[in-house]
């Protein structure tokens, strides 16, 4: 806009009129042809691709695409996907051929896990929150050339709602970020809708192409073993005294911010929460994460204001997506980029669960006993860090084997970050924390130290075996800042 410093504006030169593009129909952005549409793309050798899990296990996007790029011929591919489930197993094929040299994820689940775990993946696995995902992507640190995002609906011109079709999958919050900054974006659908499709989570300005396709997935996919409350005693007693520890904090009050994880015990502290509310006549102001029924549950008696949804957990979020006007949509940079305003700076409590614990607080969720990828960061570094209480919910010991360690294997979440450990011998609070270890005394709440927990563990089942890594680094555990937290080795 240099006009602007023109002193003298007949200097401007005039458009002829006659000469301004005609009126025309817009390209038309729909194909039928996966493969038609990869050479059509023109993807090459070296690029990025990316995806969103919002199916879960039930997405079928990932794999259609990428073994058309198989099928194409084209190598050393970066795949930036939000989570890989089990139903991605093909993804293992495709990194032993090549096809695959490297992977971006918050999560990663099942056979691909375990095959990156083994050395199978040639190039390296970054590992980040999801709220560290939008960061990067915003910011350019993670270049995407092709975004395919799995859309349950779309119309011919790429609006693409998460709760219309068969396929409905309700906020569509992890998919934002790709849309935004891909360099091509392509909807991938099997519910062409009528134009405008509405309510629309991404927009048709930041949609190229729509592929219809005959099966995105099964929304069937999203509900997961994990969903349910638990019925263990041991969970129940667990999350009993995390309601306890709840209210010793001082937070359970009207206005309350809350998040709790889809884990059975996680769930039955939200259960025990709400009848606590309801007693004491409490009225919080927002629940958020990925949303359960349990914590629909709680918006309708009308004990939170609203829900701030990223990602629908099970089928009844869904529904109440499409019908209740305060549960809200959010992207991943809105839930937890730490480089703009988000919400989980917001939270007053966040309910989390872990793979294991050290003595510094640090919790691992990326790596199972055996030292093999079996889930990653997804929201637990964000919540931890941007609540005012992080509180890790946990039995002493999974398949016999302590749940307190010296070291974690992989660092997920650092432990200034978390603040409480309930298990069902004891609850811990971070000696860093000396204004919560106050609260717990003045309220009658017994702690114990963590060192203590972690031999009386030990007493019973001994010291778990050291895990055999080979020294080879396959992957990096990132912070959603950016900065390296820990190495993540291959298993022998």
């Amino acid at each position: 806009m240099d006009y602007l410093d023109k002193k003298d504006l007949s200097e401007v030169k005039l458009l002829d009129a006659a000469n301004y593009p005609k009126k025309g129909n817009v390209a038309n952005k729909v194909r039928e042809d996966i493969d038609e549409l990869i050479k059509e793309l023109g993807i090459t050798d070296g690029s990025s691709i990316s995806f969103h899990h919002h199916l879960r296990n039930g997405d079928r996007v990932l794999m259609n695409v990428m073994s058309a790029v198989q099928r194409a011929g084209i190598k050393d591919i970066t795949v930036v996907s939000s989570s890989i489930f089990p139903t991605h197993e093909g993804l293992v094929e495709l990194m032993e051929d090549k096809t695959v040299t490297n992977i971006v994820a918050s999560y990663i689940s099942g056979p691909v896990g375990e095959a990156i775990s083994h050395g199978k993946l040639s190039g390296n696995v970054i590992m980040q929150s999801h709220g560290g995902r939008a960061r990067a992507i915003l910011n350019e640190e993670v270049k995407i050339d092709f975004a395919f995002i799995g859309s349950p609906s779309s119309d011919n011109r790429g609006n693409i709602s998460g709760v219309n079709g068969e396929n409905s999958c309700g906020a569509m919050g992890y998919a934002i970020a790709d849309a935004m900054k891909a360099k091509v974006v392509v909807s991938v659908t099997d519910s062409l809708m009528k134009y405008p499709n509405f309510p629309a989570d991404i927009t048709e300005d930041y949609v190229d192409y729509v592929l219809l396709v005959d099966s995105i997935g099964l929304k069937s996919g999203i509900v997961s073993g994990t969903t349910m409350i638990t019925k263990d005693p041991v969970g129940l007693k667990i999350a009993k005294d995390t309601l306890d520890a709840m209210v010793a904090t001082g937070l359970v009050k009207d206005g309350l911010s809350f998040q709790t994880g889809a884990g059975g015990i996680s769930l039955a502290v939200a259960d025990f929460l709400k009848e606590y509310m309801v007693k004491n006549e409490i009225t919080g102001s927002f629940a958020s994460g990925g949303i359960t029924g349990y914590l629909v549950e709680m918006l309708e008696m009308g004990l939170f204001e609203a829900l701030y949804d990223v990602q629908c957990f099970d089928l009844k979020a869904i529904e109440s997506l499409q019908k209740n006007p305060n549960h809200l949509r959010m992207s991943g940079s809105q839930y937890g980029n730490p480089e703009v305003s988000n919400v989980v700076d917001n939270l007053d409590i966040v309910i989390l669960g872990a793979t294991e614990i050290d003595t510094n607080f640090n919790v691992n969720v990326t790596t199972g006993s055996h030292g093999m990828l079996m889930g990653g960061s997804g929201g637990h570094q964000d919540t931890a860090f941007g609540s005012k209480v992080s509180i890790i919910v946990s039995k002493l010991f999974s398949s016999r084997i302590p749940f307190i360690k010296d070291r974690v294997d992989v660092i997920t979440t650092p432990g200034n970050t978390v603040d409480i450990l309930v298990t069902e011998r004891g609850i811990s609070v971070n000696p860093l924390r000396t204004d919560l270890i106050e609260k717990f005394k003045e309220a009658k709440v017994d702690i114990i130290d963590i060192h203590d927990l972690k031999k009386y563990a030990e007493d019973i089942m001994g010291t778990p075996k050291k895990i055999e890594k080979t020294g080879k680094i396959v992957g990096l555990s990132q912070s959603r800042d950016g900065s390296i937290l820990d190495y993540i080795y291959e298993v022998k």
